[in-house]
């Protein structure tokens, strides 16, 4: 006899509801966010007058986000710390937190705010999805209580979590996430015991979440990609600009590609941080990009995605990313290389000297090939190429392998890898590569005035980042940043994981 099961017929009936209405493509919108911060006062505020500073900042998303669904966006993303800021302490996040529940509840919290009060936040942002028929992807700070019976209960009896959440387009909580890889000036929070692997389904596409500094570790971000399959990764942010390498426009579309994925970035805005840079990135190249140091304004951005991206004719192929550079000689000696440190990574450089050529530098294993043509060279101007292969150890610690073509400050050698934003050298051709050990590696084409080089290069399936037709503004930098997770020392936390599962 054939039991009749519930649950399961109801999860196969979802599945088919959203089958029959699966789209092929979606409409997305992130909102960079100038924030509303509080006063540094040193001592907690009153929840009340938490309340009102995070109103303050709700507010300004609730016109970005009625913009947004006036525009048909289906999905709106928020920065990281967009309703309360940065600038706290483990007592003075306190008064902004709510417990969020787990989405599994089944909870609308706009319908039913008392269900798990006090959630003022919660409620809201729900109401913000709900009365504008669009998924809501928002940053705030979640408070779970503890006992003496955990050894590791803080003090105040509460875990507290950098966290997302989503809400669905009916205001439904159907998102969770708890940030794994915390910045190192965030005392005020707890990471999770093990990374979180989160994500939903809708009409258009499956999506993951994480936040920030997730991005340059493997768990959660690769994991999520790798095995969960998602199409759209939703990235909240407070990402603090570092030329040449790690500016937010150039490193979040350059993860995109290297992925694979649909990336929903959204930074929040602040100048004096240097912070700046959100947009909407497919795997063939950016949709739509904010960078902006010149005033203090947010800004929407809104466009169309392949909501199936892997399906899409113009789904990059699969690259052998040291094909090529393992297949030739050396183009050149190293009796000019010498050193010079981009963000306290000792590179090894060679300068170009002439207008064209073919120029190799190598580091322990990764030797990097250019081939280029100058459009004029500016003589002065000074372009090297680079290569670093080893652990970066400041504001965490990770392997890198990276190939780089980069402006110098100046004509003085000793100011290659220095933060430079603009150049007068175009490029009409290039072609990089590098024998790289590790398959993650991420193509920066970077630009004058740090703007993207959107549909100016391409990546072959042997490694090659090239150039299309030459550039159409002077050249910043060209790189292949590899990311060698294998070598990474263990984390922290990871250490913490082992210790307390061999203790167990």
């Amino acid at each position: 006899m054939i039991m009749f099961q519930p649950h399961i017929y109801a999860t196969v009936f979802i599945l088919s509801i959203l089958q029959a209405f699966a789209l092929d493509s979606y409409i997305a919108a992130v909102y960079e966010h100038s924030v509303i911060l509080p006063d540094v006062t040193g001592s907690p505020v009153s929840s009340d007058d938490a309340l009102t500073l995070m109103n303050k900042n709700m507010d300004v998303l609730e016109g970005a986000i009625k913009a947004a669904a006036q525009k048909g966006a289906h999905i709106i993303v928020t920065p990281e710390d967009g309703i309360y800021g940065w600038v706290f302490k483990r007592d003075t996040i306190f008064p902004y937190l709510e417990d969020i529940p787990d989405p599994q509840v089944n909870w609308i919290p706009c319908t039913d705010p008392e269900r798990f009060a006090p959630a003022a936040v919660q409620e809201r942002l729900s109401c913000m999805a709900r009365n504008n028929c669009i998924y809501v992807v928002a940053n705030i700070g979640d408070k779970k209580p503890c006992n003496s019976s955990d050894p590791k209960c803080p003090s105040n009896g509460h875990y507290q979590y950098n966290t997302n959440v989503v809400f669905d387009s009916e205001g439904k909580l159907v998102a969770r996430y708890h940030k794994y890889n915390l910045f190192m000036s965030e005392t005020q929070f707890d990471s999770p015991k093990e990374p979180e692997i989160i994500t939903f389904n809708t009409s258009f596409g499956k999506f993951g979440i994480f936040t920030c500094f997730d991005i340059l570790f493997h768990d959660p971000a690769v994991t999520l990609v790798s095995k969960s399959h998602v199409d759209t990764v939703l990235f909240p942010t407070a990402w603090m600009n570092v030329l040449p390498h790690l500016t937010a426009i150039e490193f979040h579309s350059a993860w995109a590609m290297g992925m694979g994925v649909n990336f929903l970035a959204a930074n929040t805005h602040n100048t004096s941080l240097s912070m700046t840079g959100s947009g909407i990135y497919a795997p063939d190249g950016p949709r739509a990009f904010n960078y902006n140091m010149e005033t203090e304004n947010g800004h929407l951005l809104v466009a169309e995605l392949s909501s199936h991206p892997r399906l899409s004719p113009t789904y990059p192929a699969a690259i052998n990313w040291s094909a090529y550079a393992t297949s030739v000689k050396r183009f050149s000696p190293d009796d000019r290389d010498f050193s010079g440190v981009i963000f306290f990574d000792n590179f090894t450089f060679t300068e170009l000297t002439k207008p064209e050529g073919n120029h190799t530098v190598c580091q322990k294993d990764l030797c990097c090939h250019l081939s280029y043509r100058m459009a004029e060279k500016q003589e002065n101007e000074v372009y090297v190429l680079g290569a670093f292969d080893g652990l970066h150890v400041v504001e965490g610690e990770y392997y890198l392998q990276i190939c780089t073509l980069l402006k110098c400050k100046s004509t003085d050698l000793k100011t290659c890898g220095q933060p430079v934003a603009t150049a007068q050298t175009r490029f009409e051709a290039f072609s990089l590569s590098g024998t790289f050990g590790t398959s993650y590696v991420f193509p920066e084409v970077l630009l004058s005035g740090v703007q993207l080089a959107s549909g100016e290069f391409q990546v072959l399936s042997d490694g090659r980042l090239i150039s299309q037709s030459g550039t159409s503004k002077p050249v910043l930098t060209v790189t292949l940043f590899g990311r060698w997770y294998e070598k990474d020392p263990p984390q922290p936390h990871q250490i913490l994981l082992f210790q307390n599962n061999n203790v167990l």
